[in-house]
């Protein structure tokens, strides 16, 4: 929800929109890179894609999607390959002590939604 949240566009009127808005540009993004993407949101949703990886927290509280990025993190025997989306200071200091990069949500989604389309 960082990247969704990093413009106010009133996505918070049809979450589940913008929900899938950001799996379509994150599979065209993904596919154009061949970059593996993997999108964590809170809760479990019927989106589907062949292209990228949809995940969500195993159960729903404050910072669940957090902790499962942190877990998927942890899990990857190649965490310094990994690039965590966030904008929260305490997730991307969580995963880069376990050796991921981090980039501002902002910055990623004017990668894969610029303003000039």
């Amino acid at each position: 929800m960082n990247v969704i949240g990093s413009r106010p566009d009133g996505w918070w009127k049809d979450r589940g929109g913008a929900m899938a808005t950001l799996v379509e540009r994150l599979d065209r993004w993904a596919s154009m890179h061949a970059e593996g993407v993997t999108v964590v949101f809170e809760r479990p949703t019927a989106i589907t894609s062949s292209t990228i990886e949809i995940a969500h927290a195993p159960k729903a509280g404050v910072n669940s999607a957090d902790d499962e990025i942190v877990r998927l993190v942890q899990a990857d025997a190649h965490a310094d390959d990994i690039r965590v989306v966030t904008s929260d200071r305490t997730l991307a200091d969580r995963v880069r002590g376990l050796g991921a990069s981090v980039v501002p949500a902002e910055r990623f989604r004017a990668l894969v939604d610029p303003r000039d389309r």
